[in-house]
């Protein structure tokens, strides 16, 4: 029985560097192929662009600026906030007026439609939207100019979302790192292996959508169904026989300082979500960070079955791995963000054993439960 155990202790460990060395060479070979659509000076289809707002984010001006400088013609932007209070209105009528030459738009209002804070913001922008390719956009997702054109490059008959996660760029202090970790090598890397293979899946940060499709699945309100709106998305989506696409390359999100406690929390509801939604893909998250196979390793080593210097080598050969996917991808990767990986991959496990624990989560303020969702 014991050598049962060993053995299959070995096995894990050498599966799991497998599947982290394999799924690292998969997306880091997508993202060096990856080249910049061509833009497009002729298109006859606009794209509305909806982008909630809520507050002073990080880099606020920045993110939501880049929304005035996209190449492709035409599109409109519809910036929609809740409350009249909102900290972020004179700066958005700052922008618009900045830029009279681009049909912006300002909405003021809530009309609740579920108990997600984000689609009841975003619904009167979807109905003053005159475009029927609409992408909602969260408000803190920094946009290149191309950023139409790459979308539409994902977009064929088999389609029926386009979406991208976020990957976190300009961290301040070790908590800045910690998010990025999640975000970056962890978090983005499992998507696009997922779309790589053909199972792509959304992520609220960006949700590209042709009119029709989201109206004949039950239109926005449609989305409030579930704990988190992306994941009421995917099954929209493959509900009617579609498949999400994930942009080549994702679109990044400015960091800034970040508090240990913000990382967590954010942390627990995705998984939260996870586990309410999609139960078969969270159940092996316990295992997908570094913590599993270094533990196996050292029981290994405990039990005589393996040398210390393998222990170190298998260490070195899991971060080194995410250390050059990191450098090529040009995602962060310096000293601090290694700490953080490490890091991360003890909160995993962690977090997995504290999704189970409630349904509940809170979100800017709000307290959520299973039958509510929230802003990713």
């Amino acid at each position: 029985m014991a050598d049962f155990i060993l053995a299959s202790v070995a096995i894990f460990l050498v599966g799991a560097a497998l599947l982290h060395v394999i799924t690292i060479v998969i997306v880091s070979g997508r993202l060096i192929r990856s080249t910049r659509p061509q833009a497009n000076t002729k298109a006859t289809e606009g794209v509305s662009l909806l982008r909630p707002v809520c507050g002073l984010d990080h880099e606020l001006e920045a993110t939501l600026r880049s929304s005035f400088r996209l190449t492709y013609e035409p599109y409109e932007i519809i910036f929609c906030v809740a409350s009249p209070e909102d900290a972020a209105l004179p700066l958005l009528r700052k922008l618009i007026d900045e830029y009279p030459d681009i049909d912006a738009k300002l909405l003021i209002g809530d009309e609740r439609i579920s108990g997600n804070p984000k689609l009841n913001n975003l619904v009167k922008g979807w109905a003053a939207a005159q475009y029927d390719w609409i992408v909602m956009t969260d408000s803190n997702v920094l946009l290149p100019q191309d950023y139409m054109e790459t979308l539409l490059s994902r977009w064929d008959a088999q389609t029926g979302l386009v979406s991208s996660p976020p990957v976190g760029i300009g961290p301040d202090g070790l908590w800045g790192a910690l998010e990025c970790a999640f975000l970056n090598t962890y978090q983005a890397r499992w998507q696009l292996v997922a779309d790589q293979l053909g199972f792509g899946f959304a992520q609220g940060k960006t949700l590209f959508w042709r009119r029709d499709i989201l109206e004949s699945g039950g239109g926005l309100a449609a989305l409030g169904q579930d704990m988190a709106e992306d994941v009421a998305s995917t099954k929209l989506v493959r509900r009617a026989g579609l498949k999400v696409r994930v942009a080549k390359r994702p679109f990044v999100q400015p960091i800034g300082r970040r508090r240990l406690q913000d990382v967590w929390q954010r942390q627990l509801r995705w998984s939260r979500v996870r586990r309410l939604g999609f139960l078969p893909i969270f159940l092996p998250e316990l295992f997908s960070g570094g913590a599993a196979p270094l533990i196996a390793a050292l029981i290994l080593m405990w039990q005589g079955a393996l040398p210390p210097a393998c222990v170190l080598a298998i260490g070195l050969l899991w971060y080194g791995a995410e250390f050059v996917f990191a450098w090529l991808a040009r995602w962060p990767h310096a000293p601090r963000d290694i700490l953080a990986w490490g890091l991360r991959d003890l909160m995993i496990p962690a977090l997995w054993i504290a999704g189970w624990a409630s349904n509940d989560f809170a979100w800017r303020g709000n307290d959520m439960t299973a039958d509510e969702a929230g802003d990713k």
